[in-house]
Order: C-alpha cells, then structure tokens, then sequence
C-alpha cells in the first residue's frame, strides 16, 4: 500500500509540478502523457522484480514511454522527477550541444568531430567527451539544457540533465543549482531527450537522425543491452549507460516486433546493473503484452 501511495503521489506531483512548469506555448512533450495502465503494469513488474523498497527508498528511478504511435505517447514512471548522479549518461547532453554548434555553423560535421562523437557515446569514451565539451563550450552546454527551446534541466522539474565537469580528473566547473550534482539526470528528462530525439525535435530532423545514428550499435554490451538482446536480439538499441561506483545509469530508445519504447533507468545501488538486466526484459514484455517471465530476482 506504501509503495503504491508512493507511486501515485510522485505521478501526481510531477503532473502538478507539469502544469506550472511553463505557458501552454512551451509545454513540453510527455509531460501529460501519464497512461494509468501503462503505470500499473510497471508497479506490478516492479514488484515482481522485488524492487519495491529500491523505488520506496528512492535508489531506483525508472521512466517507460510506448512511442509506437509517437503522436500518442504512453508514459510510466517511478521516481521520474528524481535527479540521481548519472555518471556517463548525460554525454548525450554534449551530442545536443555539438549538434546545436554545427547547426549554427560554429562548429564542422568533419570526419575528426564524427569520430569524437562516436566514440563518446558508443564507447562512452572520456577523452573524447572532455574534448568535445571543450569544443562547445563548457558553459554552453548547460544554458542549452535549461533554455526554452528544450527546458531538459529545469527547476520546476527538480532539475534534469545537467554536465558541469570534464570527463577526467579535476574540479567541477558548473555543478547543478538545486543538487550540486556534477553530471545528472532525473529519469522523466532523459525520456523527454529521446522523445524530441525520436521526434526531429532536437535541433532539426535531418540532425536528430544523425545524432540517433550514433546512438545505435552500442559498444558496451551490459545492463539494458545485456538482457534485452539475450532474448531478442533482433531488437535495435539505440543508447546511453553510465557506471561509477554504486551509481548506474542506463537509457535507451528500442526497436522490437514493429513497436518503439523509451526505456530510463537510474540507481544508487551496487546492484543496479544487475537490476537494469533484468528489468529491461520485464520492461519489453510490458510493451509487447507478454506476461511477466518470472517471479523476480
């Protein structure tokens, strides 16, 4: 009963918190998207999965989007408004940032940036992240996140996506206003990141299917990639994870059967990784109308 007052409380919160976040002209996608259904049925693999006291204690954030008709997104989440330490996951914040520059002109689509892209996001290279945010811009890069275009670190959304240091040794530059978290998320405004990705929504369309390209045919083959293509491996995966420490991270836009789904997840836990493998599965077969696989963990 507490995890399901739990759970209803943060959807009513973040619609409340939605509805006062911007004037109707800026109104995000998803942010009215919450299906009662779809929410139901993660409730119920999530305690299945015997994850209930890590969403109760709040070290699991979890958001599921259906964007199979994408005019009609479906959206589930837990914790969704909670922003969490995302170690490499919000490099996907600089492929924004980069893509914003070429856009402008400020910055070439050349063989050397394709490659210090990629290798950033597939390999979730350090080195090749700290260069490109030096390319763009260290400030740049967070005045885009909180900027009216995309409103991805917002503080009447308790914060978002946010990098405020190198990818390296040394101090942060920027840590985010309301935690102090040096590289962030919270899981609602990663599936926000996907949605506008999947959408022609960031920067332009022709753009946003660049930076989904690079996105596809991840190099590190854990967590999400792990359990999903175990049992599917026809499924495309389209990707951003982040490990450090206890923390983990995972995001994904996925390919299955004819259908399309955003999958976020963020702990603080030793064993979110091993969480993320098997959540993802139960997490397809929500969206594929299959029954749960199994009885949990």
């Amino acid at each position: 009963m507490l995890f399901r007052l739990l759970l209803v409380t943060g959807v009513s919160l973040g619609l409340l918190m939605a509805v006062h976040a911007a004037p109707p002209q800026q109104t995000s996608p998803l942010r009215d998207a919450v299906n009662p259904a779809l929410q139901a049925k993660l409730e119920e693999r999530l305690q299945r999965l015997n994850l209930e006291s890590a969403v109760r204690s709040r070290q699991l954030a979890v958001s599921l989007v259906d964007i199979t008709d994408p005019a009609k997104p479906r959206l589930a989440h837990v914790n969704g408004h909670d922003m969490m330490y995302a170690a490499s996951l919000p490099k996907i914040a600089i492929l924004l940032a980069a893509f914003e520059r070429i856009h402008e002109g400020k910055l070439p689509l050349d063989t050397e940036n394709r490659r210090l892209m990629t290798d950033m996001i597939r390999r979730s290279s350090n080195t090749a992240a700290t260069e490109m945010i030096r390319r763009v811009g260290p400030e740049y890069i967070n005045e885009l996140l909180r900027s009216p275009k995309y409103r991805l670190y917002d503080a009447n959304m308790n914060g978002g996506l946010w990098v405020g240091k190198e990818y390296g040794r040394g101090a942060a530059y920027q840590r985010d206003p309301l935690h102090n978290l040096s590289h962030g998320a919270t899981a609602f405004q990663v599936a926000r990141f996907y949605y506008m990705l999947e959408t022609g929504r960031l920067v332009s369309p022709e753009l946003s299917r660049e930076m989904k390209g690079m996105l596809g045919d991840p190099g590190i083959r854990h967590k999400f990639v792990q359990g999903l293509l175990a049992g599917a491996p026809e499924a495309r995966v389209y990707r951003k994870s982040g490990t450090w420490r206890e923390w983990h991270a995972d995001s994904a836009i996925v390919e299955h059967a004819g259908r399309t789904y955003i999958a976020v997840a963020l702990a603080r836990n030793p064993n979110g990784g091993e969480w993320f493998t098997n959540l993802i599965v139960e997490l397809d077969r929500i969206i594929m109308g299959q029954p749960v696989r199994h009885a949990g963990l």
